[in-house]
């Protein structure tokens, strides 16, 4: 009778016994054992290993996720203002350049070209601003920073001054 009794509650064991399988979603999935499995593989209610459970690698993917990517493009002006501070060192080139070049060659053929194109006071106006804007940031003795960029836009509104006279038409009699 003893062996009996041992050899139902075997049984009742093989059938009792159960894998759990936690899936994402934090749902327990009981696989019961089957008459055909080894007693050893499943002998007591364990979590079963992804290399034991086929499906549990599809469910249970993981995608790492750490790339952490530097963007490497700079804007142009960014770029700029960067080489410019990099000129500190010649900040008195760039001084001498902007007050001589500038306050003695493109001002005075700017102020000639609206003298012959009839002088109008608003492009008088105009250069007086694009050579004050030079000097007065060179003469604040302001970082390179600063100097070159409004030295440059004092250039571009020189040409754009030059270029309106240009298309105005010259006219030597409107001097007079």
């Amino acid at each position: 009778m003893g062996q009996n009794r041992k050899k139902r509650n075997s049984t009742a064991h093989e059938f009792s016994t159960s894998c759990v399988l936690l899936v994402p979603k934090l749902i327990k999935i009981s696989l019961y054992k089957h008459l055909c499995q080894p007693v050893e593989k499943c002998a007591a209610p364990t979590l079963c290993d992804k290399i034991e459970m086929k499906m549990a690698t599809t469910i249970q993917q993981t995608i790492a996720t750490t790339y952490t990517g530097t963007s490497s493009n700079t804007s142009i002006f960014s770029r700029f203002i960067n080489w410019c501070e990099g000129q500190q060192k010649n900040r008195f080139i760039w001084l001498a350049v902007a007050l001589f070049g500038h306050g003695c060659a493109l001002t005075p053929l700017t102020l000639f070209a609206v003298i012959l194109s009839g002088n109008l006071l608003f492009f008088w106006i105009m250069a007086i601003i694009a050579m004050m804007s030079a000097l007065v940031t060179n003469l604040a003795a302001m970082p390179t920073k600063y100097t070159i960029p409004a030295f440059l836009f004092s250039i571009v509104m020189d040409l754009v001054i030059i270029a309106s006279c240009i298309a105005m038409g010259f006219d030597i009699s409107a001097t007079l």
